[in-house]
């Protein structure tokens, strides 16, 4: 092979990958070129469609029904000439893959510690007793707690960082020139965020190897990659130097894209809101089997919540941040009504939610609405988008006539911005920022006081998103809304929340002024969920 210190470890020149025949083919990815060097971090920014994974799915050849042109070529050597088998060779040997979710990449039916080891069988022809050493000692360098004992551990009872760097360890298990990194982190928290990008950059200079990282997580490119290259519509539209580009971007959507940072824009709380929904010393505790032989005969108890207090005012907005389990989900859930209280009690404009007879309780239910994480999965696909919309109208105010009903649901679409097309529609006929959209609409529709929304926009691109919260702000002002926001991305906190909560280990370990809380954390665990964003107080205020 080439190995000359000028020659690009990676070469992409004029690549074209389509999918379909004929006139109605798509053109997903279109005279891409760019390098990346032995060593080098490159980043692949871009939204969702912009061609990023389908680029670097077409290094390693694993496009079903694609149609490659052009030229990839590793070391001068055209990877699009290579057979299957030589394929096979390289896949794992020298370009290696980290997935977006590792539970779904690793195989669920074998230990981590034999996905590692049929890694090294596979292209080094190791012995067991060598590749297993090695299996251990690359758990034990990705920062996995007893590497031994988790040897034997299966994907689903690891946490999702300590699956992510396990995946990192099959992806390294035969020292690749190449690692390519799609999205690696989106499904994580903050801190662990910042934990795996810190092991990537440890890892990539111990061993040399050069890291093409696809991403939309502009914050984590700036503190990740030497050089970006920012796609759109299946075009590489601008690429240089992380700094240089951050600092002075050239195409409008390279500048669209940095700018699209939520920016904070909400109305002063009025001193005489009254309050609608409290958390009074809301203790919530869950039963689990004892570890070892006592677990057979007695139970443990774990508390998911301990002693939460809370007050959310009419048109206030309550950030409620923290990492995944810490509580934020089950304490709404608790103040819903949909989870059992330990102790301590949930009240909604004076009464407490225990107490509610079901009359009372049905008519809480429209007055307090939820808008989840996930749009696609809370929109059923058997059902039309008018059907959708108008399915809590029709549980609520049984008595309006049809033609009524479908006024209100007409309405609603107008508010969130989709026009009446959208009525006979089903869900997966629109893009995920409709779909938020279309479900804002469906709890928008019973004019409810109180909207829980839990992580609403971490699922969207960074554009989307800000479109999202802007219509959530607009519609806050309109109607006079409360809002309880989950979310553990504090630049979306920072712009849509009056005061913020902090829940750590279910207790609420932090709370104030959203500029005070920002401004002057006093909790360790506040600061570090700050730095993890890459939200010190000078970068934010």
């Amino acid at each position: 092979m080439i190995t000359s210190s000028d020659q690009p470890l990676l070469q992409i020149r004029n690549l074209n990958v389509r999918f379909g025949q004929g006139p109605s083919a798509t053109r997903a990815v279109q005279e891409v070129s760019f390098d990346v060097a032995a060593g080098e971090r490159f980043a692949l920014v871009g939204e969702s469609g912009s061609g990023k994974s389908v680029t670097a799915l077409s290094i390693l050849r694993l496009l079903q029904n694609g149609q490659i042109e052009g030229r990839i070529s590793l070391e001068g050597e055209n990877l699009l000439e290579k057979s299957e088998r030589e394929m096979r060779r390289i896949r794992g040997s020298e370009i290696s893959m980290i997935f977006q979710e590792p539970m779904t990449a690793l195989n669920p039916l074998y230990t981590i510690g034999n996905q590692i080891v049929e890694t090294i069988e596979l292209h080094e022809g190791s012995t067991k007793t060598d590749a297993t050493r090695r299996a251990i000692r690359l758990l034990e360098r990705t920062g996995i707690p007893e590497p031994e004992r988790r040897f034997y551990s299966y994907p689903h009872q690891l946490s999702g960082g300590q699956r992510q760097r396990a995946m990192i360890a099959v992806a390294l298990a035969c020292r690749p020139k190449l690692l390519l990194a799609d999205e690696p982190t989106t499904a994580l928290d903050v801190t662990l965020r910042a934990q795996i990008m810190d092991l990537l950059i440890d890892l990539q200079q111990e061993y040399g190897l050069a890291v093409l990282l696809i991403t939309h997580d502009l914050n984590l490119v700036r503190s990740f990659a030497q050089r970006v290259g920012v796609m759109e519509k299946g075009r590489l539209v601008e690429i240089g130097e992380t700094g240089t580009l951050f600092q002075a971007p050239q195409h409008l959507y390279t500048q669209r894209l940095i700018n699209s940072r939520p920016q904070r824009d909400i109305l002063p709380l009025l001193p005489i809101a009254p309050v609608l929904l409290e958390a009074q010393q809301i203790r919530v505790e869950f039963a689990r089997a004892k570890t070892g032989l006592g677990g057979w005969f007695r139970k443990d108890v774990f508390a998911a919540v301990k002693n939460a207090s809370l007050t959310l005012r009419q048109g206030e907005t309550i950030g409620l941040v923290g990492e995944s389990g810490s509580g934020k989900t089950t304490l709404a859930m608790a103040l819903l009504g949909l989870q059992r209280i330990s102790s301590g009690k949930a009240v909604f404009v004076g009464q407490s939610v225990r107490e509610m007879n079901s009359t009372a309780r049905h008519a809480m239910r429209a007055r307090m609405q939820v808008l989840f994480q996930d749009p696609f999965g809370s929109l059923s696909p058997r059902m039309t988008i008018a059907e959708i919309v108008g399915e809590g109208l029709a549980l609520h105010e049984p008595g309006l006539t049809r033609e009524q009903r479908m006024t209100r649901v007409e309405e609603a679409l107008d508010e969130v911005g989709l026009d009446h097309l959208a009525l006979s529609r089903y869900p997966h006929e629109f893009s995920g920022g409709q779909r938020q959209r279309i479900a804002i609409a469906r709890v928008l529709v019973l004019k409810p006081e109180v909207l829980i929304l839990d992580e609403p926009t971490s699922a969207l691109d960074v554009s989307i998103q800000q479109q999202v919260l802007q219509l959530l702000s607009d519609l806050q002002r309109k109607h006079g809304l409360s809002y309880l926001f989950i979310s553990h991305d504090l630049a979306v906190i920072h712009a849509m929340a009056h005061r913020i909560v902090v829940l750590k280990d279910g207790e609420i370990v932090e709370e104030g002024e959203t500029e005070s809380v920002i401004r002057s954390p006093r909790h360790d665990y506040t600061r570090t969920l700050l730095q993890s964003a890459g939200l010190e107080a000078e970068a934010v205020l």
